[in-house]
């Protein structure tokens, strides 16, 4: 039943973030946006793992960590590589 909430809360969090860019009320280059994405994205990492499911493992794990270096990129001063 927790996985249930946990997998529902990253879901939620990744079709928020989308929809809000979607009708223009996120931009994609924001910090929240991708927060938003990193944090849903790890929610749905930790149920994949705990169900060994190898594919979603691999798609929630590389959404989880695009989304983080995204955020990272964003937060650098411009001008720093």
């Amino acid at each position: 039943m927790l996985l249930q909430a946990v997998s529902l809360a990253g879901a939620l969090l990744i079709l928020v973030a989308y929809a809000a860019h979607q009708a223009g009320k996120m931009s994609r280059s924001t910090p929240v946006y991708h927060v938003t994405n990193a944090v849903g994205g790890g929610l749905l990492l930790v149920v994949a793992v705990a169900a060994r499911q190898a594919g979603f493992i691999v798609l929630e794990g590389a959404w989880t960590v695009i989304s983080l270096l995204a955020l990272v990129r964003g937060l650098r001063p411009a001008g720093r590589p």
